[in-house]
């Protein structure tokens, strides 16, 4: 793998960012900052991803541990498209960020930025655990969810 400028910081998505999924075009657009894809990689600690709401968003619990070793793709990204990830991400109103070994396809360990969900009710960890997120036609992705009030992200139909 070639080496990373110093400017640039590496972020680990696992749900609507992903490539194909229904966000990842914040990842593309020029006007967010640059970022190339490094490749996949699943993360080296188990977290509960789960499905939260009616608007199939996938949510990263933050219960290191519990759970599975989640799927998903690095990024390579400059300060711009960092800030619009937490601009997208809500960060820190809803997701908070962290650090956390990535293992690459190449079984390299890279130290990645992702976002999770630090508070959450309980109820949510009942939820069945997915191993990676895929936005699909029996439940679709809604972006609805952005007129919704706070308490409504963690309700289920």
């Amino acid at each position: 793998m070639a080496s990373r400028s110093v400017a640039c910081l590496l972020v680990f998505v696992y749900g609507t960012l992903k490539s194909g999924q229904p966000n990842h075009h914040w990842l593309t657009l020029p006007q967010n900052g640059k970022s190339t894809l490094i490749g996949k990689g699943k993360t080296s600690v188990k977290f509960p991803l789960v499905i939260g709401t009616r608007y199939n968003i996938p949510f990263l619990l933050d219960k290191p541990g519990q759970g599975n070793q989640i799927e998903g793709e690095i990024y390579e990204v400059d300060k711009d498209m960092f800030a619009k990830l937490d601009e997208l991400e809500e960060y820190p109103k809803y997701y908070d960020r962290q650090q956390q070994e990535i293992i690459t396809e190449n079984n390299e360990t890279l130290q990645c930025w992702l976002y999770l969900l630090r508070k959450f009710p309980d109820r949510m960890l009942d939820k069945p655990y997915l191993t990676s997120y895929s936005n699909t036609s029996e439940q679709p992705y809604n972006e609805n969810y952005i007129e919704s009030y706070p308490d409504d992200i963690f309700t289920d139909p």
